[in-house]
Parts: structure tokens; sequence; C-alpha cells
């Protein structure tokens, strides 16, 4: 048997770009030129995007729940602009300290995150989320409290390209740092570690007697997560040049799992979407309908979980597999 028949066997993933994929990827570097007077919004939604990716990679691959997620991305995005108000603003550098200080909260916390279930899970990244909020909100003299971090100025991307008011360069900056880390994530859960999580997610109890280190594999991951969410984070204090302790609270944490739901989880596609998905519908509804708009998100996202179980892209691949099937039917 040769390697492909070996692959296809066991069913393991495949590392190759589906045409799909290719042209998903397409659609922001044509929004650029066709919707000019929207790069901001878009920018905003990559950045989201980015932010859903990384809850997707612990609740969706790994089975972690979590509603404090946002404690990561308020780190990322403080982290950045205190750099920035005492005057360092080299964006990429900005980012990296993000994704430390994020990354290094995300350890210390994972060693209480994974040693319950779900439920357990639930209130400890809820707590641990509200007291960082708390804290944020003492300590104003750092963070600004109430009024938020202002003072940020934005530096040169790479030295040579500065941020302008229409957000173009904000735009592919974002776009560049999604890309990245979409194909680092995507490398993750498609190699053998990628592939542990998933059995974790689905019979923990069982991968102990494979000789996977279960606690370490969620530490790992749970620390990872916790660095994309505070890449997210820092990007976004970058481009708006603004942090607000809203960065840190309960709100954009549910928002979050909302997203998810919206797209599917464990697909990393389904947070992108997700995240379109909910932006758009909230940038349109609102407008329509200032007071009463998240009335019709609610009503969005029952219609998904009635009628599209797994997000609209287990909706679509559920359509797909009923036009195979009825295709496979007239054949015969």
């Amino acid at each position: 048997m040769n390697k492909s028949d070996m692959r296809s066997a066991l069913h393991l993933p495949n590392d190759r770009w589906k045409p799909l994929e290719i042209a998903f990827w397409l659609l922001p570097v044509v929004s650029y030129f066709l919707f000019p007077d929207y790069l901001v919004l878009i920018s905003q939604i990559m950045i989201v995007g980015l932010f859903a990716l990384s809850l997707d990679l612990i609740l969706g691959y790994a089975g972690i729940v979590s509603l404090g997620h946002a404690a990561f991305f308020g780190l990322g995005a403080y982290t950045a602009g205190l750099l920035s108000v005492h005057g360092w603003n080299e964006p990429l550098s900005g980012l990296l300290a993000g994704a430390i200080v994020a990354g290094l909260f995300g350890l210390i916390t994972s060693f209480l995150v994974v040693r319950g279930q779900d439920l357990t899970r639930l209130m400890v990244t809820l707590g641990i989320g509200l007291m960082l909020f708390e804290a944020a909100n003492k300590a104003a003299f750092i963070t600004g409290g109430v009024d938020g971090l202002s003072g940020m100025t934005g530096g040169k991307l790479l030295g040579l390209f500065e941020f302008d008011l229409n957000g173009k360069v904000a735009y592919c900056y974002s776009l560049a740092i999604l890309f990245i880390l979409f194909v680092v994530m995507r490398r993750l859960v498609k190699s053998p570690f990628g592939l542990s999580l998933i059995g974790i997610r689905e019979g923990g109890k069982r991968m102990p007697a494979l000789g996977a280190g279960v606690n370490r594999r969620l530490v790992t991951v749970f620390t990872i997560s916790a660095a994309i969410a505070g890449v997210a984070g820092a990007l976004l204090a970058q481009t708006t040049q603004f942090v607000g302790l809203d960065m840190l609270g309960f709100p954009r944490s549910a928002e979050l799992l909302i997203i998810l739901v919206l797209g599917g989880t464990g697909r990393l596609y389904g947070a992108l979407i997700g995240a379109a998905v909910f932006m758009l519908a909230q940038d349109y509804i609102s407008g329509l309908n200032p007071a009463y708009w998240q009335f019709y998100i609610g009503l969005l996202l029952i219609l998904i979980v009635l009628f599209a179980r797994g997000g609209i892209l287990g909706g679509l691949d559920l359509i797909v597999q009923r036009i195979k099937t009825s295709f496979r039917k007239e054949q015969i």
C-alpha cells in the first residue's frame, strides 16, 4: 500500500488547499478594490475573525468552553496601547508583546481551567474575566478606567507605511496578520497534535491509554489560544488607536460564542464566516433599528440553531450531502 492509499484509508486530514479555500482568501483582496469606503469595517471583521479563531482552537477542537476569553484579548490590547502611550509604537513588536503577555497569563490560568469539566470551566473562565475587568477598572491611573486609554500614536509599519485615515494600511496589515496566523492554526489542527485534541474532545478518558498526556496538551493549546487572542487585541488597539474597558468585558466574550455558533465550531472557517455574518448583520440592522437590533440578532441565532445544526457551514454541508445523495439516486 502506497502513502496516498494509507492516508485515505486512515482518513488523515489533507493539507492541500482546496479551490474554495483559495477563492475565500481572494475575497478580501478583491474587496479592497471594490469597497474602498468599507475598509475600516472589513478590517474590524478580520480582527474579530482572528479573535474568534483563537476561541475555536480551544472550543471547537479541544472542547474547552470559555466565557472569559476577552481577558486575553484585552490584555493584548492594553499591552500594545501602553507601549504606544509610553513612546514605543512600532506595530509588529507591539503585536509580539501583546501575544507574550496574553500567552503568559493564559499559561498561568490554564492550570485552573483544564482541571474541571464544562460547567467548572465556564465558571473559572468567567471569574478570571470579571476579575481582570475590575482590576483594569480600579487601576485607572494605568488603564484610563472607564475613559479608556488615550494618547496612542501609530508608528510606521515596517518603517515605511504610515496608518492613514482611509484605513488602507490597517486593512492590509490586518489581512496579512490574519492570513499568517490562520495558516499556522490550519497546520496545527491538521497535525498529530491537532488530532489528539479532537480525541480529547471526543473521549478524553481514553486518550491516556494511547500515551497522550491530556492536561499537558490542553495547557499547551490554551496558551496558544490566549496568545492569538492577545494578537487580535493588540491589532485592534493599533488600528483604532484606542483601548477601552469593553475589550475586557463579558459582552465581548459572549459575542464571541455567538459568532462561533453562527459560523460553526471546529472548522476554523466557521469562525471567519461567523464574524463576517454577525458584524455585517449588526451594522445593517442597527442602522435600520438602533433600539432593537439585538432582537433581530437573537432571532437570527435561533434560526441558525434550529435549521442549521453546526452553524452556517454545518447547514451548507447538509445541503451539499443531500444534493449528492439525490444525484446518486438518480444515477441508480
